[in-house]
């Protein structure tokens, strides 16, 4: 087994001052520690039977596809506004300064579809409620959602308490 959050880089003052970016490039590109990951998440929710896989742009696109291969579930993108072509629903949701939105095609999830949502990163949650929210509003029944890492003193958690949330690397602190 390998140590996962040893791949992990950490890049102190990006995107802006004071923010510590947790990089998951080193994981990808290491073929075991990659494997053993969504390995990890597909381990955990076999025995929910999820039907469908949603990421959220942009890693949520790199890590949810494997996972759906996996678990022998379909792969839906979850993208910001205008870069889906066919129709769409949406949903907005609050920023630390503002809101922002993202979109799923409005035929992606069926009702009574079983649905696990994928990202790279649980920070304060807003993305994944929203993800969440979308898939819900189109009949879709959520079986957990997964993420590779979450920044537990965000609180993201908080917002998804009605979901099976599982992470394989947790931050404690910003300085971590």
């Amino acid at each position: 087994m390998k140590d996962l959050k040893g791949l992990i880089r950490s890049i102190p003052d990006f995107p802006k001052k004071g923010i510590v970016f947790r990089d998951i490039t080193p994981l990808l590109a290491d073929a075991d520690g990659f494997k053993q990951a969504v390995e990890a998440i597909a381990k955990r929710f076999k025995a929910a039977k999820p039907e469908m896989v949603v990421g959220v742009e942009a890693r949520g696109f790199i890590i949810g596809p494997a996972v759906a291969l996996k678990l022998g579930a379909g792969f839906v993108p979850v993208r910001k506004p205008g870069k889906l072509p066919y129709k769409t629903k949406s949903a907005s949701y609050q920023l630390e300064y503002g809101t922002d939105k993202i979109e799923i095609h409005a035929d992606a999830v069926q009702p009574g579809q079983k649905v696990l949502i994928v990202d790279d990163l649980l920070a304060t949650g807003g993305t994944a409620a929203a993800t969440c929210d979308l898939v819900e509003t189109m009949g879709g029944r959520i079986v957990g959602c997964a993420f590779l890492i979450e920044l537990s003193f965000l609180n993201g958690r908080e917002k998804l308490k009605k979901h099976d949330v599982f992470t394989l690397i947790d931050y404690k602190s910003e300085a971590e």
